[in-house]
């Protein structure tokens, strides 16, 4: 009952948001939108966080919804550039190589009692690398040639 509630807070339903953000991003087929999406994926990606820090509640489903909702959608993205032809299959697989790693080890860590009691909280390098996946995004939205050097 508690997690219900958790989850009802504004910070998660921000974070929930980007899960609505990734099914629009699928539906729409015009570059303009898709932009516009990514950019919204991003704010919602720092608001989540600065609302719970800030007005609260930092809650532990919101620590586990936040990176959720940000590979989802992240994996939502590189999918549609590939079935789009816009990125490679090799450049689908570097893209998301992160994510699949970030997902191993939290896995990992649950899976070894040892790792349990670590707290999962998001970190700069992580958070910079979520902003250059994006704007790898962008990029491949506006000229597909220019993300190559950003993968």
């Amino acid at each position: 009952m508690r997690a219900l509630s958790e989850l009802r807070s504004l910070p998660n339903l921000v974070s929930i948001s980007r899960l609505g953000l990734a099914g629009v991003f699928v539906l729409v087929n015009d570059a303009d939108v898709r932009i516009v999406l990514v950019m919204a994926a991003l704010a919602t990606d720092y608001l989540d966080g600065w609302i719970a820090r800030h007005l609260g509640p930092v809650t532990r489903v919101g620590a586990l919804l936040d990176p959720f909702a940000d590979r989802v959608f992240v994996l939502v993205a590189v999918s549609v550039f590939l079935f789009d032809g816009a990125l490679t299959t090799l450049g689908y697989f570097v893209m998301i190589s992160r994510d699949l790693m970030t997902a191993v080890g939290f896995l990992v860590a649950r899976i070894m009692p040892s790792l349990r009691p670590v707290a999962f909280q998001a970190r700069f390098p992580g958070k910079l690398v979520t902003v250059l996946q994006l704007a790898t995004f962008i990029a491949v939205l506006i000229r597909p040639s220019a993300a190559t050097p950003m993968l």
